[in-house]
C-alpha cells in the first residue's frame, strides 16, 4: 500500500527485561519539528482509531498485548491489515489518507506507542472519523 511503512523490531533482551527501539532516525526522514509521542491502552476486544488524518503521519507500535491494525486507503480502497505485538514487534508507519484502527485481540490489555509528526492541535485536529473496525 502507498505510504505505508513496516520494519520489524529487534527485541534486545537481558535478566531486567527488554527494549525495542521503535522509531530511529531511519524511519524520520523529514526533517521537521519534532512532533507527539502517546501512549494508549485499549482493553480487550476494544477498538482505538477509526479515523484519517489529511497530513499527519503517525507511527504505530505495540510493545505489550496483541492487535490487528486495518488500514485502509482512501485514494485506492484497497486494505491491508498487521498482526502487532510481543510477538510481532514492529513500526507501522501511516501516512495521510490512510484510514486506521486498532483492535486488542488478546485477553489483556493492549499499549499501543505513537509518534505523530504534528503536535496536536484541538483547533485544528486534523482528525477525520469513519468506522472500519468494529
Amino acid at each position: 500500500m502507498k505510504g505505508i511503512q513496516v520494519q520489524d523490531l529487534d527485541k534486545k533482551s537481558d535478566e531486567r527485561g527488554w527494549l525495542i527501539e521503535m522509531l530511529g532516525d531511519e524511519l524520520h526522514e523529514e526533517q521537521k519539528p519534532f512532533g507527539q509521542i502517546h501512549v494508549s491502552v485499549a482493553y480487550p476486544d476494544k477498538v482505538r482509531g477509526n479515523h484519517y488524518h489529511k497530513r499527519k503521519t503517525e507511527w504505530f507500535s505495540v510493545p505489550t498485548g496483541t492487535g490487528l491494525l486495518l488500514l485502509k486507503d482512501l485514494a485506492t480502497g484497497k486494505e491491508e491489515t498487521v498482526l502487532m505485538g510481543e510477538n510481532a514487534l514492529k513500526t507501522v508507519k501511516i501516512t495521510p489518507g490512510i484510514l486506521h484502527a486498532i483492535k486488542n485481540t488478546g485477553t489483556h490489555d493492549m499499549a499501543l506507542i505513537v509518534y505523530t509528526d504534528e503536535s496536536f492541535d484541538p483547533a485544528d485536529p486534523d482528525t477525520y472519523y469513519q468506522k472500519i473496525l468494529e
